[in-house]
């Protein structure tokens, strides 16, 4: 990232104001954090970014929206936060509308944001950021949320850093697809033996490989190529047949999933988007490079995935088949995933 004083990086925002902070900081070659950063002792105030302080309270707040999102997805999610589950290395919200995923090492620059210029009423967001700047999570007020909590709470996690810059950490270079050809019948086997999903990327790591290179290697049954316009299309088929799934959606610091239907779904430019009621997603289709039907063995029978990575190597989104006590998806899920166009060939 270029470095630029936060007196540039305001001028240049009042030149951009139509945009989105996150497309101000690509346009003008910096962090979303430091655009954020430029505003601390006006509308910001930083906070604490530690999810062990801050989620207490927002469990404590009603009806909120949750955002997370990477560079090809946005994820948004209307609910409470309900169960807060701590961990050094990963921390969980389970809920039955917003269920997350936290990695708290990502969690490093925290900030609050409230404008007074919304004809409304006050507008407010939570915002926090990974040591290169990048948007972690998001938490936006709705009409369920407890304002005088929310104020409170801000309070409480303010700390006396009044800087209006923020340094960051150089984003580091896509990993890209990580092979070993030479492994690819150890990694198999150990496949084969997987009980739970979440085995997945430890074992990956033990022949240092990542997601989509174990992908790549591994051939049918375990993994198979897709057009990348099958994403899109097992959107259409799930939203048309009523199929409940979970989809996830993620970056370093934070997974946030959803469970339920879709039914809504409207393409604007390169955006498919889901605008249900109380979810909402926000996917690039034209960034989708790689589209993959995978299957992993658990102690409950076959979990089957789609997912999509951009041309980087960077995984965008997965489908699952939602499994529930009383309502199993899955066996639907696969008809509809069987059924999706493939991709003859990899490069």
């Amino acid at each position: 990232m270029k470095t630029k004083d936060p007196a540039a990086i305001r001028a240049a925002i009042e030149e951009k104001s139509t945009l989105r902070p996150r497309d101000i900081a690509h346009a003008i070659g910096v962090s979303e954090a430091a655009v954020a950063a430029t505003d601390v002792g006006r509308t910001m105030r930083r906070i604490e970014a530690s999810p062990d302080r801050l989620m207490p309270h927002i469990c404590d707040l009603g009806d909120v929206m949750a955002l997370t999102r990477n560079e090809s997805a946005v994820h948004e999610r209307t609910g409470r936060y309900e169960e807060w589950h701590s961990g050094s290395h990963a921390s969980m919200v389970l809920g039955s509308e917003i269920d997350l995923r936290i990695f708290p090492r990502h969690w490093c620059h925290g900030f609050a944001y409230q404008s007074e210029g919304n004809t409304k009423g006050p507008t407010r967001s939570i915002q926090i950021f990974d040591t290169f700047g990048e948007a972690v999570h998001k938490v936006y007020p709705r009409d369920g949320t407890d304002l005088d909590l929310w104020d409170r709470m801000v309070d409480a996690l303010a700390t006396d850093n009044t800087s209006d810059s923020v340094t960051v950490e150089p984003l580091p270079d896509p990993e890209g697809a990580k092979t070993r050809p030479e492994k690819a019948d150890a990694l198999r086997e150990a496949w084969r033996r997987m009980t739970d999903t979440h085995q997945f990327l430890r074992l990956v790591s033990k022949f240092r490989m990542n997601r989509l290179g174990a992908y790549r290697i591994a051939g049918a049954p375990f993994a198979r190529p897709l057009a990348p316009q099958a994403v899109d299309a097992a959107l259409g088929r799930v939203a048309e047949n009523g199929t409940q799934i979970m989809l996830f959606v993620g970056n370093r610091g934070c997974i946030q999933i959803h469970s339920g239907k879709i039914e809504t779904l409207k393409q604007m430019g390169p955006w498919q988007n889901v605008l249900d009621e109380r979810f909402n997603l926000h996917l690039r289709i034209d960034q989708i490079a790689e589209a993959w039907l995978v299957q992993k063995p658990t102690k409950r029978g076959m979990a089957l995935s789609v997912e999509a990575f951009d041309a980087e190597g960077r995984l965008i989104l997965q489908l699952f088949g939602l499994r529930k006590e009383h309502a199993d998806y899955t066996h639907a899920f696969a008809e509809m995933a069987e059924a999706l166009p493939v991709l003859e060939t990899v490069e």
